[in-house]
């Protein structure tokens, strides 16, 4: 009873905040309100901005790129992206939730006739549980070599092995050759092991699952983390390879670039 009050009050609170921020102007109309997407909207923002600045010198984004965000969510990524890419590059953005599909494509495709945004029905017990399509067995709706950039921001840090295998097959064959991947992860390596097992990280990831570590038995995709050399392997298998790794804070590394872990990638 009192932690449904708390999160009542919690989104009454952003609904407040986002009705004073539109009535002051300060609102772009392309952020989706803090009260449907549970983050801080100014935060939102803030997250696009930088990750587009990593998009662009990190993973070498050219404006006259098509883009495909897998996991696009309300357009955190989109939003920034819209004044980047030309208007004769294509972004698509597929996502499992559907309010973020239908937020997306009313107040960002009217904009920007370039940027789609496509529901897709994978099911995933903490996102979309009654999907009725497999992780594993989902094939993505696009025509061989597509893209020249694909995006996935937090998907694989909620995605088992072999739904990973597949998203992986499937992201080698819609990328152009010598096309890029950024993607994020929770990796697993000598540095970042040993401080999960002083307890210095975010998660204890005590669990074993397949060949990953998991955060929950109960929530077995909530916090997902895969060893460093069999993410590189499972590139190979699919004719990528790792152009350059950037750790995140996650695990108690100080110089950490951001949160999670960037794994910039490139197909043969």
């Amino acid at each position: 009873m009192l932690a449904e009050l708390r999160k009542t009050l919690s989104k009454l609170k952003h609904y407040l905040q986002d009705t004073y921020e539109v009535l002051v102007g300060r609102r772009n109309p392309m952020t989706p309100p803090s009260h449907i997407v549970h983050i801080n909207a100014g935060n939102a923002e803030k997250i696009g901005n930088k990750f587009l600045k990593y998009f662009v010198e990190l993973g070498g984004l050219k404006a006259t790129d098509n883009v495909l965000d897998v996991g696009s969510g309300f357009g955190r990524m989109a939003v920034p992206l819209t004044g980047y890419l030309t208007s004769n590059s294509r972004y698509e953005g597929m996502e499992i939730i559907d309010s973020g599909v239908k937020w997306c494509t009313r107040k960002i495709t009217p904009r920007f006739k370039n940027f789609h945004f496509t529901r897709i029905d994978v099911k995933n017990d903490r996102y979309n549980p009654k999907g009725t399509v497999q992780a594993p067995d989902f094939k993505f709706p696009f025509k061989d070599e597509s893209f020249d950039f694909i995006i996935l921001t937090s998907v694989f840090t909620h995605m088992l092995p072999s739904a990973i295998d597949n998203y992986l097959s499937e992201i080698s064959r819609v990328l152009k050759k010598q096309g890029k991947v950024f993607i994020t992860y929770f990796l697993l390596n000598d540095v970042s092991s040993y401080f999960v097992n002083k307890g210095k990280s975010q998660f204890g990831l005590k669990y074993s699952f397949e060949n990953c570590k998991i955060e929950s038995v109960e929530d077995p995709e909530y916090v997902v983390a895969y060893r460093e050399d069999e993410v590189d392997d499972l590139c190979k298998k699919h004719h990528m390879k790792f152009n350059a790794v950037y750790y995140g804070k996650w695990s108690g590394r100080e110089d950490g670039l951001d949160f999670q872990d960037i794994i910039v990638g490139e197909k043969n």
